[in-house]
């Protein structure tokens, strides 16, 4: 069934991303913040942007997507209700899946299929496990396969979520037992996400609260520190402006 607001769609602003090769993800969302009641955005991507869907819903936005071609999806978003955007909802949530952008520069398909795939684990309408079970989750298995950097993302995502302190000190007890000493001593130890994971408790011992902490948590470890960055960033000498390819 048709939407009443699609016959205004010609009428949106345009966004064309396809050949943007940074994290263009909050640029949207701050635009999309700005739309008034009955107006819209359209957003061209080169493979349909699921990931954005429940973010500009969260924000008051339905949404309707045309292919154009293999190599273009318009996805046009109407705001229907003007929602005050939190990290409970999700909308802000840190760390928005950047790393797609990474297949797109391989091929257009590619990143389509990994939309897909990211939409069946992480997008699930009827998931039996709630997403900061699975966060945790996925943290708990990027560690144990020593990928922290993809840790330290889910780990300040689940927090944002709701995951707590006591939650995180149980975990790390676990990788302590599951890893060995040795293996906790010298690499989770030292490693991006322990140092999230201390810096959270630190704070919150100091009194301060949930959103100033993730405030300061995502300027250090944030997507400009090179260890939680999934975008590839030239390095530079000191003071250079920083060049993406």
């Amino acid at each position: 069934m048709k939407n009443k607001w699609e016959d205004k769609k010609a009428s949106f602003a345009v966004i064309d991303v396809r050949k943007l090769t940074s994290n263009f993800l909050p640029m949207i969302l701050n635009k999309a913040q700005q739309v008034n009641l009955d107006n819209g955005i359209c957003i061209i991507q080169s493979f349909e942007p699921k990931p954005l869907y429940s973010a500009m819903n969260d924000l008051g936005f339905e949404h309707v997507t045309e292919k154009i071609s293999n190599h273009e999806y318009r996805a046009y978003f109407y705001r229907t209700e003007i929602k005050k955007i939190t990290y409970e909802s999700g909308a802000d949530m840190p760390f928005k899946p950047t790393a797609i952008v990474n297949y797109k520069a391989v091929d257009d398909e590619l990143a389509g299929t990994v939309v897909d795939f990211w939409e069946l684990i992480w997008g699930k309408e009827d998931s039996a496990i709630d997403l900061k079970t699975k966060l945790l989750l996925s943290m708990s298995n990027a560690i144990g396969a020593s990928r922290f950097r993809q840790a330290t993302r889910e780990l300040i995502k689940a927090y944002s979520l709701g995951a707590t302190v006591k939650e995180f000190d149980e975990l790390f007890s676990l990788f302590a037992w599951n890893q060995g000493i040795g293996h906790f001593s010298s690499e989770i130890g030292p490693s991006t996400v322990f140092g999230v994971y201390k810096q959270i408790k630190k704070r919150e011992k100091e009194g301060l609260d949930k959103r100033n902490i993730l405030d300061e948590i995502m300027e250090t470890f944030g997507d400009k520190n090179p260890d939680v960055n999934t975008l590839y960033k030239k390095k530079i000498k000191c003071c250079e402006k920083i060049d993406e390819k």
